[in-house]
């Protein structure tokens, strides 16, 4: 079996100079959506006890396991219902996907609140949060919100931040603490090729895979009153 031949490189010092500067243009490429994301969200992360008073926040989905949240979307949930008794937030806007009957992190995640504290009326779903991009515009564009508290795992609330920003959305991200296991290893990864997608979505401004007309379930939950 013949070994694949290694490119050559260029003789002379103009051809060197250019693969150089073809290798350097490529790692500046490489790192711009990072840097982007870095710079966009860096001033807006907060903690769970200095996190601004906003009347809505935007939980992500992050998986279930055997229909229940999974240890990582457990943890940003914990945190929401946590703003929600400390007075932080009046409202809660679960983003998930539910793309097959079987299949369903809103209502799993409206569940999992409920059972913490949080009263149902409080909590809004949107079903069609089937990435970080299509929840921030779906948040701006369907249920009318213009500021929001983030909550998700280190590793992506930055990403979460600056796609917000970029749909509209002021937005606060609290990052929760996460063990590092196998998961948040991979999820750190995703999130170098994650960012490229981001700086695509930010600069092209996509639909959603479902838009929809306004819902008024936001209002709503902010009018309830669950004396």
């Amino acid at each position: 079996m013949r070994r694949p031949r290694l490119p050559k490189l260029p003789r002379t010092r103009a051809g060197q100079r250019r693969a150089v500067q073809a290798v350097m243009a490529g790692c500046v490429l490489a790192l711009l959506p990072a840097t982007w994301m870095y710079t966009v969200a860096d001033d807006r992360l907060r903690t769970a006890a200095d996190v601004p008073r906003t009347e809505v926040a935007v939980v992500f989905g992050a998986g279930l396991w055997q229909g229940e949240p999974s240890p990582y979307l457990a943890h940003r949930l914990d945190a929401a219902a946590g703003l929600y008794r400390s007075g932080r937030i009046q409202v809660v806007l679960v983003t998930g996907d539910n793309s097959r009957e079987d299949y369903d992190e809103p209502d799993a995640m409206r569940t999992y609140l409920t059972k913490r504290g949080v009263p149902d009326t409080r909590i809004v779903s949107d079903y069609a949060g089937f990435d970080t991009w299509d929840s921030c515009v779906r948040a701006k564009k369907i249920f009318g919100v213009d500021r929001a508290v983030l909550i998700s795992q280190g590793f992506h609330i930055r990403r979460a931040v600056a796609l917000c920003q970029e749909a509209g959305v002021e937005s606060y991200g609290v990052g929760v603490d996460a063990v590092h296991d196998v998961t948040w290893y991979y999820g750190g990864a995703r999130e170098m090729v994650a960012a490229g997608k981001a700086l695509l979505d930010a600069v092209f401004e996509p639909d959603p895979m479902f838009l929809g007309p306004q819902e008024p379930g936001v209002k709503r939950a902010l009018a309830a009153d669950d004396r």
